[in-house]
């Protein structure tokens, strides 16, 4: 995975991966050909006192070692550039991909490895990319090359290399095999640790609020302990490779002079050769050495292109037709069709034989017990899941025969969380319209009971949000939501459990103000407040998933139960209050 991830991504980058492996072989045979010079120096230049032969030969050497440097500056400037560009690009795509799944493909990966895999394990691609580009050409250059120009020297020195090059690529590899399982823990440990640091950041209210700070530091305590072992345990096997390595270049050394001794003594080889065989087999050593530290890092970079490949490759449940139906005109009407809906490993359906018809210039409110699937009916209409059978239509035609851009031009939802990103309070309002003025901005805070508090703030619609605005109340948080989604005057406004924050004398001026704002546009409300949904043209009940009521306040009070309960419920609890 890894391999077809990378050389899918080099395509644009084609030049620049050219330009890197000209300079490798330059930086590399500039490299061979120095050790050789050197013992030409000395035996040539030094043993005989030729002085004229030492500084011409030192010019070479000057400008042989000018012209290494700059194409190992060339390669690694290129490297990096191009392995950086390659993690942007894989960065970007991946981003854009989760921006297509639909509900069900967030919640089967789930935030935190979605964030972890779109940067810690797209920085382990990148770490090995760069150091391929590095060493792709290099190392093989460098070991072949260092054994010609070696047996070149001497050839009765040779049966050391062929000694030291594979007993050193059997330490390592060996070391290597048993770091393999535990690059994919390390990896799942990282998610688990994202995971519980963002559920407690998330939700450091109710952790304070119940007092249990202390067991959320022990299940943090836990997961980085596991991480740290799985870390340690690689770090104790890394920590061998080094010492062992050093063993066999020192022992490598120690056995070139003394045998190299001898065969001088011996009149067999110069000194000058000696020194230069030393050089290359120290470089082919040292191109084993960074063969083996790529084979290293490729292990856990290819568990990290694993776990961004089943992101690239995972299409999203909620796919638009190849031949989408065009918009209907005016304000269309929504229909459930026997809806049923089951979530995914899920034993039973949340809503089942579902029927329902929500009219333009009408408002339709869904209450019911947590649990009966409000939400998830809401849900349905921006098609953040599908249908599992029947027929969700607007304008009569089935939503999953328009294209997904043209659904949502439709629709302004306000979900039940309401989310406001880090920025000012203008531009979280023009999300719901880019083009919006000033006064549109202001006209639909009037609207949602918020102009008030905007202008109490520090630079009115410039003011600052924080990120999910933490700096502002629940109700405000609620109102600005619903502001947004009025500046983009939707046919659609799909209102989930939207005026909760809210208190009753705000709820009421909201929902009078909402009224000929949404006079053409179909509406539709969940509530859990029966005093939000009173004067509602049709109110549908759900229990479990089925509809048990369908029809006004005052029907429902006398032909539904469930909805009598409700409303009994909820005054009883009004009275002790």
């Amino acid at each position: 995975m890894l391999w077809k991830l990378i050389r899918s991504h080099l395509g644009p980058y084609a030049g620049a991966v050219t330009a890197v492996v000209v300079l490798q072989l330059v930086a590399t045979i500039t490299s061979l050909y120095l050790p050789s010079l050197n013992g030409q120096i000395i035996d040539e230049g030094v043993a005989k006192g030729d002085t004229g032969f030492i500084l011409r030969a030192g010019a070479i050497m000057l400008g042989v070692s000018l012209v290494n440097i700059v194409a190992t500056v060339g390669v690694a400037r290129n490297a990096a550039a191009t392995s950086a560009s390659v993690a942007r690009d894989l960065r970007s795509e991946v981003f854009e991909r989760v921006g297509t799944f639909s509900a069900q493909e967030v919640s089967r990966f789930g935030a935190p490895t979605l964030i972890s895999r779109n940067t810690n394990d797209v920085q382990q691609v990148q770490i090995v990319l760069n150091m391929g580009l590095m060493f792709m050409s290099s190392i093989p250059v460098m070991m072949i090359g260092g054994i010609i120009m070696a047996l070149r020297e001497d050839v009765g020195l040779s049966w050391l290399v062929a000694v030291a090059v594979p007993l050193l690529g059997v330490i390592v590899g060996s070391i290597v095999w048993r770091m393999l399982p535990w690059f994919r823990r390390m990896q799942e440990s990282v998610d688990t640790v994202n995971r519980i640091l963002r559920e407690q950041i998330t939700g450091i209210r109710v952790v304070r609020a119940f007092v249990r700070e202390r067991f959320e530091e022990a299940r943090f305590d836990e997961a980085n302990r596991t991480y740290t072992g799985t870390a340690l345990a690689v770090g104790r096997l890394f920590a061998l490779v080094f010492p062992l390595v050093m063993l066999v270049f020192n022992a490598a050394s120690v056995a070139v002079l003394w045998f190299g001794a001898h065969r001088v003594d011996a009149g067999e080889m110069q000194v000058g050769a000696l020194t230069a065989f030393m050089t290359y087999l120290m470089q082919i050593l040292m191109s084993v050495m960074f063969g083996v530290m790529m084979s290293m890092m490729i292990p856990r970079a290819a568990v990290s292109a694993g776990r961004i490949g089943e992101v690239l490759e995972t299409e999203s449940s909620v796919h638009g037709p190849a031949q989408p139906v065009a918009l209907p005109s005016g304000a269309p009407t929504v229909e459930f069709r026997s809806v049923d809906f089951t979530y995914p490993g899920a034993e039973q359906p949340i809503l089942s034989d579902v029927s329902l018809v929500a009219r333009p210039g009408e408002v339709t409110a869904i209450i019911g017990s947590t649990g009966s699937g409000k939400t998830t009916l809401i849900d349905l209409v921006p098609r953040l899941y599908d249908v599992t059978d029947g027929a969700l239509c607007i304008g009569g035609t089935d939503i999953r025969d328009l294209a997904l851009g043209d659904l949502w031009s439709l629709i302004g939802l306000v979900p039940q969380k309401p989310f406001l990103f880090s920025g000012t309070v203008a531009s979280n309002l023009r999300y719901g319209d880019p083009g919006a003025t000033d006064e549109q901005l202001w006209e639909a805070l009037r609207v949602a009971q918020a102009a008030d508090f905007v202008e109490a703030m520090d630079g009115g619609l410039e003011a600052s949000i924080s990120q999910g605005g933490t700096n502002v109340s629940g109700g405000q948080r609620q109102r600005l939501a619903i502001a947004r989604a009025l500046v983009r005057r939707p046919r659609i406004y799909l209102f989930d459990d939207s005026f909760s924050a809210l208190d009753v004398a705000t709820d009421a001026r909201l929902r009078s103000a909402l009224r000929p704002w949404t006079a053409e546009s179909v509406v539709i409300v969940v509530a859990q407040r029966v005093t939000s949904i009173m004067e509602a043209d049709q109110i549908v009940v759900l229990e479990d998933g089925r509809i048990v009521g369908t029809g006004r306040h005052e029907e429902l009070l006398v032909t539904c139960p469930t909805y009598a309960e409700i409303v009994q419920s909820q005054a009883l609890q009004e009275d002790a209050a």
